[in-house]
C-alpha cells in the first residue's frame, strides 16, 4: 500500500508517522509513505501556497495551483483509489472506513490548512473529504496522522497478533471489553474469576457480554445504528 500525504506542514507529520506500528510496517515495507511539501510546487519566491479569500472574511485559504500541481504530478506516476480531504464538514471518520482504506492500493491525503483550501479543489481533485470529529483543528495534519495510523494497523503483518485488531473497539459497531493483566490481585482489586478459570467458551461469552453491557451504557448509539 501507498499513502502520499500532502501538507503544508511536513514537520506536523514526521514523529507520528515515525514510531511504533507505523514505523514498523514501513520497516517491513507493508506501506509506503510519503509526504509532500506543498510549497516545494510554488512558484512565488517565497515559497507562498495561500492567500486571501475573494468577497469576505478573514484568514487565509490554501491556493488551487500548488495543489493541482502535486496531484497531478502524483497521477501521473500511478492510478490512486482515493483523493482524500481532511475537512471538518466531510464524512465522520469510523473503523468501518478504516477497513475499507486499508484494502486500497494507492491514497492520498490533502492536509487543508489556515482557512482552508480554494473550493475548486474540493469540487473537482477530491474523491472523498473524511472528518475525524466535530471541532475544529488548526490543520488536516492531525486527522491525515489518525488515518494513516487506524489504516496501517489493519495491514497483514503490521500487528505482530493480526487477530488483536479484529477484536478492537467498533470492528462489529459495540465497544471492547475490559481487559487485565499481572497481577491478579492488587491490593484487594481483583481479576474477575470467570478470566482465570480456563473455559475458552464462557470467556468469549462473558467478554461479548461485556461489550455489550459497556456500548449500551457508553455508546448506545452504536445499537442504534443496527
Amino acid at each position: 500500500m501507498r499513502i502520499d500525504i500532502i501538507t503544508a506542514v511536513p514537520e506536523l507529520l514526521e514523529s507520528p508517522l515515525n514510531h511504533s506500528i507505523v514505523k514498523r510496517a514501513r520497516d517491513k515495507q507493508l506501506v509506503e509513505i510519503q509526504l509532500h511539501n506543498l510549497r516545494d510546487y510554488s512558484t512565488n519566491r517565497h515559497r507562498r501556497v495561500d492567500d486571501y479569500a475573494f468577497g469576505f472574511g478573514a484568514g487565509m485559504v490554501l491556493r488551487i495551483e500548488e495543489i493541482d500541481r502535486v496531484i497531478t504530478s502524483l497521477r501521473a506516476q500511478r492510478p490512486y483509489d482515493e483523493v482524500i480531504y481532511t475537512s471538518p464538514d466531510g464524512q465522520q471518520f469510523d473503523q468501518q472506513t478504516a477497513n475499507r482504506l486499508s484494502l486500497m492500493q494507492n491514497i492520498i491525503i490533502l492536509c487543508g490548512h489556515y482557512k482552508g483550501i480554494d473550493h475548486r479543489v474540493r469540487e473537482h481533485l477530491i474523491t472523498r473529504e473524511i472528518s475525524i470529529g466535530d471541532y475544529v483543528l488548526t490543520g488536516g495534519e492531525l486527522p491525515a496522522a489518525i488515518i494513516t495510523d487506524a489504516v496501517v494497523r489493519l495491514l497483514p503483518g503490521a500487528i505482530g497478533d493480526e487477530q488483536s485488531a479484529l477484536s478492537d473497539s467498533f470492528q462489529d459497531k459495540l465497544l471492547a471489553p475490559p481487559v487485565y493483566t499481572r497481577p491478579a490481585d492488587y491490593k484487594g482489586l481483583k481479576v474477575p474469576d470467570i478470566l482465570l478459570s480456563g473455559h475458552q467458551a464462557r470467556i468469549e461469552e462473558w467478554l461479548h457480554e461485556q461489550s455489550l453491557e459497556r456500548t449500551r451504557r457508553l455508546r448506545p448509539d452504536l445499537l442504534e445504528d443496527e
